[in-house]
């Protein structure tokens, strides 16, 4: 069961080239070894010589990015690892693995996740920017867990379903950027209770901003409260009008057709909000509201009115503020990568602990592919965007034993062979595209079960019994 451990500095070598790592390659320093190797030393991420971190952390991501995400099938891809490296293999047990992936920490997790899509956002050519500016797409969604009493106790069901018949709710809101896709930080919660909602969540990844940052999202976010806390860090914003606010295109100083500045007043002390932080805040906040028309075919709106602190007319436009703000349908997108594509929407782990662990080690494998992608792009002068995510994973998925034991002066030639075939799978512009929310295939039909399952199988015994009597 034992194998003798790699040299220090070649602890991460297998994870570096399993994501196209190396010298010569474009973003070759977005997962370098010497950065792996503080984190891991400052977050105290220490294994002993059955399973070392690096191969621990392999793995986990591997079985992120597989289809079977089974602890059975990620010891196999270790075995299969270890062999093609000619070392001796582990046991075939999951026992070994599932202690081990426990010692990777959710500090050491998320510090790479970050790190990694930091990396890999600034060094994106200003060709991919708008108007030069760092663009920040914000959203939220929700993931479940296995019924357990443990992840109940911290991340609990819906009250509107019935004790017993329900998962465990995460809810969680990201920072995308629209430029690479990359992820900047996430928070995550429970799905109910005092400061839980995505605005709550999104005030507390504030830190992960920066000046001159711009942040766009929904109608949810668009409050006195978020305009005024993104313009004290000097961040600016564009929101979609939120449907309970009234709006008055007579009133204001008006900058052009549908285009004025009004001043919003501040509202009431919220109970989230010390009063030293409230009376820190502007008595008015002057906002920019402008009409943005929408012509493309099968979208629901025809008219949205956008919300933004981009009060320069002649800088920034409202035709080229109103299409950022239908950019951010991209954020819908890239969650769906993460939920679907990386199957992120049901996770597997039986404590709060490892489901925030499981969670982190997602959005890791989801930027290391925004990293590939954004190395094939950058070979090829397209945009990340331009690119299947899905098949950036089939694609890495494949390659990934070759990767895994190629030779330093062999990896360009493997990585010329990568960036070609991703960049061949194009997703391009599909406007007017419409597809009905239905399926044709049938799914074999099974009863929902309305009783917790423990009472069920006394049902079925029950049954069972008067029958055989």
């Amino acid at each position: 069961m034992f194998y003798h451990t790699l040299a220090p500095r070649g602890q991460f070598q297998a994870i570096t080239h399993s994501f196209v790592q190396g010298d010569g390659l474009p973003l070759r320093d977005a997962l370098a070894e010497d950065f792996i190797d503080r984190i891991a030393a400052e977050e105290g991420v220490a294994f002993g010589s059955v399973f070392t971190s690096s191969l621990v952390l392999w793995a986990f991501i591997t079985q992120v990015l597989s289809k079977d995400q089974s602890c059975v099938a990620a010891v196999a891809r270790i075995i299969a690892a270890l062999t093609a490296a000619g070392q001796p293999v582990c046991s075939s047990g999951t026992g070994g693995y599932c202690k081990a992936r426990q010692k990777l920490s959710e500090k050491f997790l998320r510090r790479l996740t970050v790190e990694v899509g930091a990396a890999v956002e600034d060094q994106a050519p200003a060709a991919w920017r708008w108007h030069g500016r760092r663009v920040v797409l914000v959203d939220g969604s929700t993931t479940t867990g296995p019924d357990t009493p443990a992840n109940q106790a911290v991340y609990p069901q819906p009250a509107s379903q019935k004790p017993g018949l329900g998962f465990p709710v995460l809810r969680f809101v990201v920072l995308l950027t629209l430029a690479t896709a990359s992820l900047l930080d996430a928070a995550v919660g429970p799905y109910h209770g005092k400061e839980t909602g995505e605005s709550a969540l999104l005030r507390a990844l504030f830190a992960s901003l920066r000046d001159d940052d711009l942040v766009v999202a929904d109608r949810y976010y668009c409050s006195y409260w978020m305009l005024a806390l993104l313009t004290e860090r000097h961040i600016d914003c564009v929101f979609r009008m939120h449907q309970l606010r009234h709006y008055d295109f007579r009133r204001g100083e008006r900058l052009g057709p549908g285009d004025h500045l009004v001043a919003w007043t501040k509202p009431k002390r919220p109970d989230w909000m010390d009063e030293a932080s409230y009376a820190a805040l502007p008595d008015t906040l002057t906002v920019r509201e402008m009409r943005v028309r929408v012509a493309t075919p099968g979208f629901r709106a025809k008219e949205l009115v956008v919300v933004t602190t981009l009060t320069n007319a002649e800088q920034y436009p409202v035709a080229d503020v109103g299409d950022l703000y239908q950019e951010r349908w991209h954020v819908e997108l890239d969650l769906r990568a993460i939920k679907v594509s990386l199957q992120m929407d049901i996770l597997r782990c039986q404590t709060p602990e490892m489901l925030r662990k499981e969670f982190w080690a997602h959005l890791l494998a989801y930027n290391l592919t925004r990293k590939v992608m954004a190395q094939a792009a950058l070979a090829q002068a397209l945009s990340p965007r331009q690119l299947s995510f899905m098949a950036t994973v089939q694609i890495l998925n494949e390659f990934r034993h070759d990767l895994l034991s190629a030779a330093p002066e062999r990896l360009p030639h493997l990585a010329a062979i990568i960036f070609t075939a991703i960049t061949t799978h194009r997703v391009g512009d599909r406007p007017g595209r419409c597809e009905p929310r239905a399926v044709k295939r049938r799914a074999k039909p099974h009863d929902l079960l309305t009783i917790p399952r423990g009472q069920a199988r006394k049902k079925l015994r029950r049954a069972a019994a008067v029958v055989n009597s």
